[in-house]
């Protein structure tokens, strides 16, 4: 599992023009990509590790502030681009495997007390964040 975790002072995403998910106050814009031997025990894993992340102002994470979290699924974190012009997307698991770990990550992450926005799974979305800082990291489960 994949995520690729920004600090925001606002992030939105839209589908076909009806914004899906919002948050409106400092956060965390979470892109998270599952590949094909992840668990829902990584997706939980995962989850605690950015609830708990201390990147917020003052070294502060999500927990400490109660700050929302906006998580959007993304296959692409697993392209392969060494080979050629057109990426490889092989390393990322296809949608009856990533959707419902996706799920879980989402789902561990309110059961931590996150409030959780969501992005819609496999749809064409377009986001727009504010990025604070600019803090912007990649983690790897």
């Amino acid at each position: 599992m994949r995520a690729v975790v920004q600090r925001v002072s606002q992030a939105s995403v839209t589908v076909e023009g009806e914004v899906v998910g919002a948050i409106d106050q400092p956060g965390l814009m979470v892109l998270l990509g599952v590949t094909h031997d992840d668990t829902a025990e990584k997706a939980a894993a995962l989850a605690a590790k950015i609830w708990t992340l201390r990147i917020l102002r003052d070294e502060r994470s999500c927990a400490d502030e109660q700050a929302p979290i906006l998580a959007i699924s993304q296959f692409t974190l697993y392209a392969d681009t060494r080979k050629g012009r057109r990426p490889s997307w092989s390393a990322a698991a296809p949608g009856p495997i990533s959707e419902p770990l996706y799920d879980a990550f989402c789902a561990a992450l309110e059961a931590l007390g996150a409030k959780v926005e969501r992005g819609r799974f496999g749809a064409d979305m377009q986001v727009a964040l504010t990025n604070d800082g600019p803090v912007t990291l990649i983690l790897d489960a």
